[in-house]
């Protein structure tokens, strides 16, 4: 491995994630929000802790109670009287259903006059969920969904509809009362109705964009199902003001900045990237053999969220994917590296971030009787990675604005 690279690589990582942190970007929504009457805060997703927190501080005891719904392991600590919540992610869990009923009980009895400062990050999908289907049933179409290669807003046109709370239905519930929505985007172009699926906004997709993503991905349903995504969802809310606080631009600003610092000439290939992860991967490496010859540092940069089609058994996650599908191309090459996290400091179903790959990483999986190519199809890009030294771990970031995936050159 490239101990400088690698070193590099770790240093632009943890310079774009303290970038993004919601904090200031709650505290600079909060100076524009109208709360009037009793506020009762309800937070939801990956980064709904900090984003409490946050609000916490600002606004004190001005809040009258809080529910507060994140991933496992993501609770930093008690926030004055909010009752914090931990629940199952990617995949919704008996701890995701009680904790949002709980949530409800929140903001039931308010009244015209009051107001739910309702704080919404990635994740939510399924940490913020009561099913209008049996909570395992509802399990195995997610997993179905996860497993297929579908995008994330593919994804959320059919959970939507499977939900109590979301395609606009939390806001519904809050009535009379009024909701101010912070959000924190996980949604490439931040289409409001699809960050966490939308629980306090208008449903722009329609049953026969639910139904379309259901036989384009040959999706397993009940009758049941079947039913609710022929029952549209609200398409107006009267009670609702929402701000997007942050997104994954953001993110590339911040290791663009990072990069540069480190001597690197950054070009920002794409804000939006949106494809399968190993497809990325091996992109990103044909862009370092391109410009090999060109005798200066240079970072190419591109955020967004890939997605996976699992044929394996095995474990990783996209960013995991892109690094590893990278190798192959960089078999060889010197001072070149790709490496690739999620914001929020989760990859899939692990406890890494992300993957880093340079040119030693082919070779070192050879001494273990091991290539990125049968690696890839057993969807195994922990486990190889792990023995290469190239996991990224960051632990729980309390952010999540996508993912940010730089192919380095050293001259």
């Amino acid at each position: 491995m490239d101990r400088q690279m690698r070193a590099d690589a770790d240093r632009i990582v943890r310079a774009a994630v303290a970038a993004v942190q919601p904090d200031a970007a709650v505290r600079r929504a909060l100076e524009n929000a109208a709360l009037s009457g009793r506020v009762v805060l309800v937070a939801a997703g990956k980064a709904a802790w900090r984003m409490a927190k946050a609000a916490y501080d600002c606004l004190g005891s001005r809040i009258e109670s809080g529910a507060v719904i994140t991933k496992y392991g993501h609770v930093m600590g008690p926030i004055a009287n909010f009752s914090c919540y931990e629940a199952g992610h990617p995949v919704p869990d008996e701890n995701s259903f009680r904790a949002t009923r709980a949530a409800l009980e929140t903001v039931s009895g308010l009244t015209e006059e009051d107001t739910v400062l309702f704080l919404l990050s990635g994740g939510g999908s399924a940490l913020f969920e009561i099913p209008l289907i049996p909570g395992g049933e509802l399990q195995d179409i997610t997993e179905q969904l996860l497993r297929s290669g579908a995008d994330i807003v593919e994804i959320n046109t059919v959970r939507k509809r499977l939900s109590a709370v979301k395609g606009g239905r939390f806001a519904r519930l809050c009535a009379p009362a009024r909701v101010e929505a912070v959000v924190l985007s996980d949604v490439l172009g931040d289409p409001l109705d699809m960050i966490a699926s939308g629980p306090a906004c208008p449903d722009g997709s329609t049953c026969a964009d639910a139904r379309r993503v259901a036989e384009k991905y040959g999706l397993r349903l009940t009758d049941r199902a079947r039913r609710l995504l022929d029952e549209e969802t609200p398409k107006a809310l009267f009670n609702v003001h929402t701000q997007v606080t942050g997104s994954v631009k953001a993110l590339c600003a911040a290791a663009a900045e990072a990069c540069r610092g480190l001597g690197y000439e950054p070009v920002l290939l794409t804000d939006r990237l949106c494809c399968q992860a190993r497809d990325a991967g091996s992109f990103l490496s044909s862009i370092l053999r391109t410009h090999a010859e060109d005798g200066k540092s240079l970072a190419f940069l591109a955020g967004g969220e890939t997605v996976v089609r699992v044929t394996g058994k095995d474990l990783g996650g996209r960013n995991q994917e892109i690094a590893l599908a990278a190798a192959p191309l960089l078999c060889g090459m010197t001072g070149a590296a790709v490496f690739s996290v999620g914001s929020d400091g989760t990859d899939g179903p692990t406890d890494a971030a992300g993957g880093y790959a340079d040119g030693d990483t082919c070779r070192a999986l050879q001494e273990y009787g091991m290539t990125a190519e049968d690696v890839l199809r057993d969807n195994d890009a922990y486990h190889a990675l792990e023995k290469t030294g190239g996991l990224i771990k960051t632990g729980p970031t309390g952010t999540n604005v996508n993912d940010i995936s730089v192919a380095l050159l050293r001259r």
